[in-house]
């Protein structure tokens, strides 16, 4: 039994070496623990492996049995503890759309008591339908303080899978979710977070297509993509429904938010930057490296700026681009202007 013990805690430690999630190290300990048994019910009495792992099956029967009652009685206390946490939402009388809880009255009491948010900001909060585009490093903060915050209806869109390279700065996700679509991921975070949030994902890329019938159903858009293909599809179609796009982008340890809103006199993103870069000239962040904290930051200023747009608080970067450089700690903000010959927003458009 020693032996198989040696060999268990060998598989254990090369997939902690290799970064598989605990999910796959129990699988080969598992298929460990099958073999084991396979032999001991097929091989003869006294077959050198049967005495190398322990002599009788009836041993492993035994062990396998516990860990079994064990695997069991886990999930039951996990499945009773959800079932106890649904029947105390429950509990609480039905409220009319729009109006809270009890419970939601605690959550948000910090946002409540601001002047420039209030009760009724709140209200348009909950109302409130955003699409964040990506589930990355921008889109890991944004989505989780827009959950926070008690933004009612959030959809995610993305394509992508959880990998071990995406935990230095993807907040959104564990070790544990490694291998799952980003969507999903990000999903099960926000409902931990606030399960009075509605989240909508979208395992799939974003596509022309798809796009306008996508965006009708949201008020505000947000990028947090790392391509120019969806940057461009986004605004055009943001654009084209009066939508407000909140972009978001980061190098290395610089990063720029601004909100594109031509239906309030604002430049669009192509009136900014009206042709892609050339191949090389802005490599993607697996190419340059970014600093981990630094989406936080970006990504956190991007839910902000829609709080305020949803909240018609303050002054959102309308026509403006907020700057952040982490290596310096500078901020610098300067004027976006449209152009009359864009071709997206542009008088001939």
């Amino acid at each position: 039994m020693l032996l198989v013990l040696a060999l268990a805690a060998g598989l254990w430690a090369i997939g902690w070496a290799a970064g598989l999630p605990h999910r796959l190290r129990w699988a080969m300990i598992g298929l460990l623990y099958l073999a084991v048994l396979a032999l001991h019910l097929t091989l003869p009495d006294g077959h050198p492996l049967r005495l190398a792992t322990g002599k009788e099956a009836a041993l492993w029967l035994l062990l396998g049995g516990a860990a079994l009652i064990a695997l069991v009685y886990g999930r039951s206390v996990r499945a009773l503890k959800r079932r106890a946490g649904a029947k105390e939402d429950a509990a609480e009388p039905a409220k009319p759309a729009g109006t809270f809880s009890e419970t939601e009255l605690n959550r948000y009491a910090r946002h409540i008591v601001l002047r420039e948010l209030g009760g009724p900001g709140q209200k348009r909060l909950k109302q409130a339908r955003v699409l964040v585009i990506g589930a990355g490093g921008l889109g890991s903060p944004a989505l989780l303080y827009l959950a926070a915050a008690g933004v009612g209806t959030i959809g995610v869109i993305d394509d992508d899978t959880v990998e071990g390279s995406n935990l230095q700065r993807q907040v959104i996700h564990t070790e544990a979710r490694i291998g799952m679509p980003k969507v999903f991921s990000a999903e099960a975070a926000l409902k931990a977070l606030n399960p009075f949030v509605a989240v909508r994902p979208y395992h799939r890329r974003l596509e022309e297509e798809i796009a306008a019938d996508l965006f009708a159903d949201y008020d505000i858009i947000l990028d947090g993509t790392d391509n120019f293909d969806t940057r461009y599809l986004a605004n055009r179609v943001a654009v084209a429904q009066g939508k407000p796009l909140i972009s978001g982008a980061l190098a290395q340890w610089e990063g720029q938010v601004s909100v594109f809103d031509p239906a309030h006199g604002a430049p669009c993103y192509q009136c900014i930057f009206p042709e892609a870069p050339a191949p090389g000239l802005a490599p993607s962040c697996a190419e340059a490296g970014v600093i981990a904290p630094l989406p936080g930051v970006v990504g956190a200023m991007m839910a902000v700026e829609a709080v305020k747009v949803i909240a018609g608080a303050g002054e959102a970067l309308r026509g403006q681009m907020l700057i952040y450089d982490a290596l310096y700690g500078e901020t610098r903000r300067i004027a976006l202007k449209r152009r009359a010959d864009c071709p997206v927003c542009g008088a001939g458009a």
